[in-house]
């Protein structure tokens, strides 16, 4: 029987999430699937046309997803970042299709676009995910304010064309601490109370920096705030291994457990079925 997880008690506000009307329990890690509308992501399995993306959505609702993450831009080493026009195209109706046929999944809008989180959230998404940092759009939090948004807080160290730029010299734990803490702060100004916290994994960091990010990732508690990781099927897995992206599930399993033992609240991944599993067993 494996029992590591770390215990969060004395942090109420990572035992649960408010998205609009719901109160959902971390207590039980849930698990995000990733579905991108894109012809350009990283893992190619996960690029899915509008035509077949109901059916993949339906699989990670069996799987066991409890949220379903919908990227419109790939954010991958060296791509290009797609106009307004396009971002609008490819997220267009996926959220209302999703919402109409699951009604019960909460959907997440992967962007940092004031104007495509605006589309999504008139047509029912719950939560931003913005690995910005909201520092690529001035109208962003008006928007997650507006519409009351929860929100998905991640460690972008640089503009878009610079995200990517690793710092050997930084300390990337103190870092992480000082940029949370003062975005936080900003955040709650603005009204926006329900945060999560996403340290970033592959953004502006080299391999030996998110592995020890990893393994101190329960001393960002001390944020008091629900963490994401978002590691599956990245080239921390691929470099360090040796192997393809498309190989790349055995080692996204191992660190994902990582993860949950070391508090994070929900997983970002690729393979629901297999991050479920994790779940399960961790809370036998």
């Amino acid at each position: 029987m494996i029992n590591s997880r770390v215990e969060d008690t004395h942090f109420p506000k990572m035992n649960h999430l408010k998205v609009q009307d719901k109160l959902i329990d971390l207590k039980s890690p849930k698990i995000m699937g990733i579905v991108n509308t894109t012809p350009d992501s990283f893992h190619v399995n996960s690029r899915i046309t509008k035509k077949d993306l109901l059916i993949q959505v339906e699989k990670m609702a069996k799987d066991g997803a409890d949220i379903i993450d919908i990227g419109g831009l790939s954010t991958r080493p060296g791509s290009a970042l797609i106009t307004l026009k396009d971002e609008l195209e490819r997220t267009k109706d996926v959220v209302r299709n999703i919402k109409k046929q699951f009604p019960k999944l909460l959907v997440s809008i992967d962007s940092f676009r004031s104007e495509v989180i605006h589309q999504a959230a008139d047509e029912g998404v719950d939560i931003v995910n913005d690995i910005s940092g909201f520092q690529f759009d001035p109208k962003l939090l008006d928007t997650v304010t507006s519409y009351q948004l929860a929100y998905i807080l991640m460690h972008c160290p640089d503009s878009f064309e610079g995200m990517h730029k690793q710092n050997e010299q930084s300390d990337i734990f103190k870092q992480l601490i000082q940029y949370f803490a003062e975005k936080i702060s900003v955040l709650k100004s603005k009204n926006i109370n329900d945060i999560v916290i996403d340290p970033g994994f592959g953004f502006g960091k080299t391999l030996e920096q998110n592995f020890k990010l990893l393994n101190s990732l329960n001393d960002l508690h001390i944020l008091e705030r629900p963490i994401l990781v978002g590691v599956s099927r990245k080239s921390m897995i691929s470099k360090t291994l040796g192997i393809e992206t498309s190989d790349t599930l055995n080692g996204t399993t191992v660190l994902n457990t990582l993860a949950i033992i070391k508090g994070a609240s929900i997983l970002r991944v690729h393979d629901v079925k297999e991050a479920k599993q994790i779940i399960k067993l961790i809370s036998v």
